[in-house]
């Protein structure tokens, strides 16, 4: 029978700096999704590093998700969930969750696709809920290295969409959907570590004298 796991280089050189920043900026017991997973590399790692993290691992694609469910088999962690099939432009599953993790996909995809994201986040994510993407970005409108610069010629030339964003267009796209930029960390082969936190939403009350109006 053939090895379904797919492995990563990249994933042995960042996951423990993503797992350094992501142990600062989640609490100890949540609930984590994660979207694009590719190999499911990460996911293994993490929930075998925090027993008190539920780790819901996605990815659109069949081969992912075989890999994914692979290294959940031979990991056999009781927090490792069964991964689902998730395109972040369809349907999420219908949870609440502590937190939103997306490791290396706003650069390969379309800029649409990161308005959504950011927007399906807010709508998951518990009041004071993470936000966390890692990869590449522009900084003050350029690059941070010369092969962050290559590497974008090399990702436009595949897809037009694609490309390594500017930081400040996605804190702003994040902040209109009531995120608020908590952390950038450099990482390692000129990455970055963006964290961000739903805001909670102020309830409105009555002021004293008067009463609340409900319809119906």
């Amino acid at each position: 029978m053939s090895d379904l796991r797919l492995q990563s280089p990249a994933v042995a050189r960042n996951r423990q700096p993503i797992l350094e920043v992501l142990e600062q900026a989640l609490p100890k017991p949540a609930y984590v999704l994660e979207l694009a997973s590719g190999s499911g590399e990460h996911a293994v790692y993490f929930a075998s590093a925090m027993p008190g993290w539920r780790w819901l691992a996605s990815d659109p694609t069949p081969q992912a998700l075989a890999s994914i469910a692979a290294w959940r088999e031979q990991a056999r962690l009781s927090n490792l969930l069964e991964p689902v099939e998730l395109d972040v432009m369809g349907v999420w599953p219908d949870v609440r969750v502590d937190a939103v993790v997306a490791i290396n996909l706003v650069h390969i995809s379309p800029w649409f696709v990161t308005k959504t994201l950011m927007m399906r986040a807010q709508e998951r994510l518990v009041d004071g809920g993470v936000l966390y993407l890692y990869g590449p970005y522009q900084r003050e409108g350029r690059h941070t290295s010369p092969s962050n610069e290559a590497f974008d010629a090399d990702l436009k030339a595949r897809d037009a969409r694609w490309g390594i964003r500017h930081l400040e267009s996605v804190v702003a796209e994040a902040e209109q959907q009531g995120l608020k930029l908590e952390r950038v960390a450099e990482m390692p082969a000129n990455n970055l570590s963006i964290v961000f936190k739903k805001q909670a939403i102020p309830e409105v009350s009555a002021s004293p004298g008067q009463e609340t109006v409900h319809d119906g």
